[in-house]
């Protein structure tokens, strides 16, 4: 299949996020672990950037003048703290559910985002270019890893950033991001993750790296429940986040 008749779009798991919708800015719902995950990744990604475009982490917006991608952006809980960080935001979700609660509660808010009910491969045919893709918890829900990162990648600008967030394909991972998650600690709804659309590390940094960009850090992530927060860490068993850039 050529890439202009493929897509990155599973129906099914756009289905499933349009049905919890609602309950996205629900700190106490059913995204309640991606509210918790959100202060390490947000530090991970400031501090990141910060270094990549020789800003300081520390200022009151040190994101202004950049252009922001967040794919996948559901409820928009990564849209809206990368654009009070002064970058101009685009957040892009196949869901117009989704959408239309990240576009309501951005008006209520007072943020300023450019919401879109769009596909990454749409965005590129459109020639869209950013300075920063947040490719976060997002790959294990497409229909072709391949196709979306080689898409997302051909969308960063040279000397650019992608982060991408996912959990490992691993017994590990099985056994605590889906099983504990859903079944004990009942973070998720069951059905959340499929063991099968789990990505292994090298499978997502082979499309990056046909795509123009190297890695450049990689870490775990977990969770502490004695401090009740996530954590970085080395082991990549289970929660990871890759950074790569765009050669040139």
């Amino acid at each position: 299949m050529t890439d202009a008749a493929k897509t990155t779009i599973d129906q099914s798991e756009v289905d499933r996020f349009s049905a919890m919708a609602a309950e996205w800015w629900d700190p106490t719902g059913k995204f309640k672990p991606l509210h918790k995950f959100n202060p390490v990744r947000l530090a991970y990604i400031r501090d990141r950037v910060s270094e990549n475009f020789g800003r300081n982490a520390r200022d009151h917006l040190p994101l202004t003048g950049l252009r922001v991608l967040d794919i996948g952006c559901g409820g928009g809980l990564l849209s809206e703290p990368m654009a009070r960080m002064g970058a101009t935001v685009v957040g892009a979700d196949p869901s117009e559910k989704n959408i239309r609660i990240a576009q309501t509660h951005a008006a209520e808010t007072g943020v300023t985002v450019d919401y879109r009910a769009v596909t990454a491969e749409h965005l590129a045919e459109a020639g869209e270019m950013f300075d920063v893709i947040l490719n976060m918890e997002v790959v294990e829900h497409v229909a072709d890893v391949d196709f979306f990162m080689r898409t997302c990648a051909s969308m960063v600008k040279p000397g650019g950033l992608m982060f991408v967030a996912t959990i490992n394909r691993t017994l590990k991972a099985r056994a605590l991001a889906i099983f504990a998650a859903e079944n004990i600690l009942r973070w998720l709804p069951k059905g959340t993750h499929q063991y099968e659309k789990l990505v292994q590390p090298q499978e997502i940094e082979a499309p990056l790296t046909a795509g123009g960009m190297e890695i450049i850090h990689r870490t775990g992530v977990f969770f502490n429940p004695l401090q009740d927060r996530w954590n970085l860490s080395p082991d990549m068993d289970v929660n990871y986040m890759m950074l790569a850039k765009k050669q040139g």
